[in-house]
């Protein structure tokens, strides 16, 4: 779980953009302004990186109210083994996945990421878990993330293949799970898969 300090220079942050979007009075988005800066630099601080690297980050800042980002995972579980892919950024593994793009639903996102980072084609069958990334063990973030995972089913017998984004695809059992990009996914996401995939009548997990 996040540090109280990190939840709160994002809360801070967050705050600051959306009143300075929606403010009118010139002092006020001074203020405001003021407030994301020291929130920027707490973050930078408690991250120990550059400050220019959380305002790339934070680049939406007060371009309207400030809300969670959305990341799609979609997981293609077959003979009790999990399909993930390596990172070509940071050469670990996850399930597929990525922001989720405008103009597609969460399932139609799902299916193209494991299209363009898998290769192969499938259809999402069922939303199995909404986590919110600031709970559990993954790496810190100063960005705010809602994370959506599928269940997915093949549509063809393709072997898989790595994307642009990728360099190696497989199956793996969760006895021998490669180093994971806990950014992105933790061992439990991939844990839960497996539990779902034996039992399509458990209630969707959420936070």
């Amino acid at each position: 779980m996040e540090s109280q300090w990190l939840s709160l220079a994002k809360r801070l942050q967050a705050i600051a953009s959306t009143g300075c979007y929606y403010c009118r009075d010139e002092y006020d988005r001074q203020r405001y302004q003021e407030i994301g800066d020291i929130a920027q630099r707490m973050l930078a601080d408690l991250g120990s990186v550059p400050l220019n690297r959380i305002r790339a980050l934070v680049s939406d800042f007060a371009r309207g109210y400030e809300t969670p980002k959305v990341d799609v995972r979609g997981t293609v579980v077959e003979e009790e083994r999990v399909l993930l892919v390596r990172e070509r950024s940071d050469g670990l593994w996850t399930l597929p996945g990525g922001f989720a793009d405008v103009g597609r639903s969460p399932a139609r996102n799902a299916e193209k990421e494991i299209w363009e980072e898998a290769g192969i084609r499938v259809a999402a069958k069922r939303l199995y878990a909404v986590r919110y990334k600031g709970i559990g063990s993954y790496d810190p973030d100063v960005r705010e993330f809602y994370k959506l995972f599928f269940l997915c089913e093949r549509l063809d017998d393709a072997a898989p293949r790595p994307g642009d984004e990728t360099t190696e695809v497989g199956f793996f059992a969760i006895e021998s799970l490669p180093p994971l990009s806990t950014g992105r996914v933790i061992r439990q996401d991939i844990e839960r898969a497996l539990l779902y995939a034996r039992d399509l009548t458990l209630p969707t997990f959420f936070e």
